[in-house]
């Protein structure tokens, strides 16, 4: 093990600064963020949705749609053999720029290979949903990182609409879209990738709109009187609703866990009510912070934890932090303007320190619910909930930037070093009897 992450934090450490990538996380990142064994491959392949529902572009006070061959596409990364001198995938996107500016172009580095050769089969697969009008290019922290450990991720590029010119109705249209989507492209993946994923493990991630996203695909149902409702036109949203005939076409199969980050759907009035998220089985965990200004913590992330009365879950929660918790660093053509930078980066809290704990967290939850290590269960049922009152009495001569071992020897957190676990809390109940 060690001489697979010195090798991964020799080839980072002698990159300029500006030339790092986020799924490689520093070295104050807590132990099992580091990068896996795998190298990484990366492929995009484009889907067509046919004869979908045009909800963005309709009347709500009329019941009659038009219809429309939906496109999507998904970037898909995979462990893969690579040669060393292989040239690593360079990422491109663009967010909307604020208004009435146009949208803003960057680029992200990466470590991944473009159409690399696969290796080994039946890998989890992770189908991870981005936030409203992002694009996978903000979460390759993520999804590169996953693929290493042995994964095959598969990130959609949903085709939101701008938030800032549309009108209200428009605004509800990914209230639809998003669950079909994920449940869409879980099908098609499977014929698709054929043995290299196993269809029967799958791991859903979402952030914001896609943690509506992956909730509701993932086993809540929605509210047929919820606050969206008459806001998507010709009852399309009440079509998939919870009794209704088509309800079973956004859950996808095989589901074995869940990752919400700051989950949208719990304003003004919860997408799915107590039922809803009640019927949520895999296990789940949250993540979001406390002060955020566009999900508000209690009834988004802390509401879904408590409702999800079915299910195993945890609740990671960053003190002070904001909306911007799953994105990367922000590149650099994004640091012109304070608009373009709060995208990516949260006010209080280093981004690339909350994605070493994000991608701490959500491994080792990962490896428990997909692979059954239970040894890794260790890193999630911590000592103390809150992690400012965590000790280690480390013996004369540790390393300073040793690990706590974690109960019963600490109640500093598992995998974290000392001073770095402050500002958080991880709340774990378990699915009622």
């Amino acid at each position: 093990m060690k001489k697979w992450v010195a090798a991964w934090m020799l080839l980072f450490a002698i990159l300029p600064l500006h030339a790092r990538v986020p799924s490689a996380p520093g070295v104050d990142a807590p132990e099992l963020a580091a990068l896996g064994k795998s190298a990484v491959g990366f492929r995009t392949f484009s889907f067509i949705q046919r004869n979908q529902p045009d909800v963005e572009n309709a009347d709500p006070e009329k019941d009659v749609l038009f219809r429309k061959d939906r496109h999507l596409r998904v970037d898909i990364w995979y462990p893969a053999t690579v040669s060393k001198d292989a040239k690593r995938v360079r990422y491109t996107g663009s967010l909307w720029g604020e208004p009435p500016l146009p949208p803003v172009s960057f680029t992200q580095n990466g470590l991944a290979v473009a159409d690399a050769k696969p290796v080994g089969t039946r890998h989890p697969l992770i189908i991870v949903s981005h936030g409203y009008s992002n694009n996978p290019a903000v979460m390759t922290w993520l999804t590169e990182n996953l693929a290493s450990k042995g994964y095959v991720v598969a990130a959609i590029h949903h085709r939101d609409p701008n938030p800032y010119v549309v009108s209200a109705t428009n605004r509800a249209a990914p209230n639809f879209y998003r669950p079909k989507d994920i449940a869409f492209i879980s099908e098609r993946l499977r014929d698709t990738l054929g043995n290299l994923i196993d269809p029967d493990t799958i791991g859903l991630i979402g952030y914001s709109q896609g943690g509506y996203g992956v909730l509701t695909a993932g086993g809540a149902t929605l509210d047929p009187d919820g606050p969206n409702m008459k806001l998507v036109a010709g009852g399309a949203l009440k079509s998939i609703a919870r009794g209704a005939t088509d309800e079973n076409l956004i859950k996808v199969r095989g589901v074995k866990a869940i990752i919400a980050l700051a989950p949208a759907g719990g304003l003004p009035k919860s997408a799915w009510g107590a039922e809803g998220l009640a019927a949520i089985k895999a296990p789940l965990l949250l993540i979001q912070g406390d002060q955020d200004p566009v999900v508000d913590y209690k009834s988004g992330a802390l509401a879904v934890f408590g409702g999800a009365t079915h299910a195993e879950r945890y609740l990671l929660t960053y003190r002070q932090a904001g909306h911007s918790i799953a994105l990367n660093p922000a590149p650099t053509e994004m640091q012109r303007s304070v608009w373009d930078m709060d995208w990516f980066e949260d006010p209080i809290w280093r981004q690339d320190r909350i994605i070493g704990i994000n991608l701490h967290f959500i491994t080792a939850f990962l490896a428990v619910q997909l692979r059954n290590d239970k040894a890794t269960r260790a890193y999630l049922d911590v000592p103390i909930a809150d992690s400012d009152l965590g000790e280690w009495n480390a013996p004369a001569g540790t390393p300073w930037g040793a690990y706590s071992p974690g109960a019963p020897d600490a109640t500093l957190w598992k995998g974290f070093q000392r001073r770095h676990a402050r500002g958080m809390e991880l709340r774990h109940a378990e699915p009622a009897k």
